[in-house]
């Protein structure tokens, strides 16, 4: 099963740059969205073109705005949201229940914002998804989660470290809450494990001139899996030649058991 997770930064924008080339060559099994930024009734047609897929959309409720989807090529039970009115107005989460009892949890994490003020409402959505984690795995469910984490983990994981050790996305208080969905939540981030010490692998690009093709850049889209499910991880890549956001694809490989 291939899983593919992208943010792209408005649905409407990146349907004008390839989006449905993009999507017809990766053939993934599932498709998760985020930054949509649009209400269903507004994705353009030629992203809705590729007959064969069932479509699960979480708007916010503040136009042109956040918002995730998740495609998938079979109708599957799906839930939108942490179950929180605070958090699911603003459209950040959808649960899809995957073949073989795997929970999959398509996220947009909200960004801290220049000026931190978000932090505090970043860390308690943090919370609410490990929550569902801990109790989730305590009766023996098994997770998948991808998306836009909106926070760099390890100084390994974005260009320029020391300059923005102050800046919302690698605060330590962010990066606190990575390690304990790894060590509390019991997950494996399947990337890193398989790529461990080595830079350069980034998945978002500010859109100054020039500063993609330099790639420097930060790792904050990634995909967390259940201890038990990670072994069964058989590849795991991004996609940084996949232009029309400032974020790239990032796309998992899930063998049989």
């Amino acid at each position: 099963m291939k899983i593919a997770t992208w943010n792209v930064n408005g649905i409407r924008a990146v349907t004008r740059n390839g989006f449905a080339a993009w999507l017809a060559e990766e053939a993934p099994d599932v498709l998760c969205l985020q930054e949509v930024r649009a209400m269903p009734g507004q994705v353009p047609a030629e992203a809705l073109a590729e007959a064969g897929w069932h479509r699960t959309w979480h708007a916010a409720e503040r136009k042109g705005y956040s918002g995730v989807a998740t495609w998938t090529r079979a109708p599957l039970p799906s839930r939108l949201g942490l179950g929180q009115t605070r958090f699911d107005t603003e459209g950040r989460a959808i649960w899809t229940e995957l073949p073989e009892g795997i929970r999959l949890l398509n996220v947009y994490v909200p960004n801290g914002g220049r000026d931190l003020d978000r932090v505090p409402y970043k860390l308690d959505f943090y919370a609410a998804m490990l929550d569902e984690v801990r109790a989730g795995h305590a009766r023996g469910e098994r997770f998948l989660i991808c998306g836009d984490w909106n926070t760099a983990h390890m100084p390994i994981d974005l260009a320029n470290p020391k300059a923005n050790q102050r800046t919302t996305g690698f605060l330590p208080e962010e990066r606190a809450w990575i390690d304990r969905f790894l060590n509390e939540g019991d997950l494996v981030d399947p990337f890193r494990d398989r790529h461990p010490g080595k830079s350069g692998h980034y998945t978002w690009w500010s859109n100054r001139p020039g500063v993609r093709a330099r790639n420097i850049g930060w790792r904050i889209d990634y995909f967390l899996a259940s201890r038990s499910l990670a072994t069964r991880v058989t590849t795991v890549a991004h996609r940084p030649d996949v232009m029309g956001s400032d974020h790239c694809p990032v796309v998992l490989t899930i063998g049989p058991a």
